[in-house]
């Protein structure tokens, strides 16, 4: 894959001995340990949160859904208050023009 480069046997090698004179034969397995526990306790914090978004997206069976005459019922009255929108729009546009014919 162009712009990212693979790391071969040889570059491994040669970041471990670099890691291993870095940081001393002591601390090698103990910076170890401490990234697996990290990387563990990052998984289970993940999936944690994926288990609780999914119970949010769950309907819960004991929650009744509103009948669908109740749903319905608030259409008619956004569709009188864009007639309003747009009745109030068209009279202002009327009065502009009126307005430039007049000056």
């Amino acid at each position: 894959m162009p712009g990212i480069p693979s790391m071969g046997g040889t570059e491994l090698l040669i970041v471990l001995v670099i890691i291993l004179l870095f940081f001393g034969a002591r601390r090698v397995p103990e910076l170890g340990r401490s990234l697996g526990q990290s990387i563990r306790e990052f998984r289970k914090g993940a999936s944690e949160d994926r288990d609780e978004a999914k119970k949010l997206e769950e309907p819960k069976e004991n929650e009744e859904l509103p009948p669908r005459e109740e749903a319905h019922a608030t259409e008619p009255k956004e569709a009188s208050l864009r007639e309003e929108e747009s009745s109030s729009r068209e009279e202002a546009a009327t009065t502009n023009s009126a307005n430039r014919r007049g000056a």
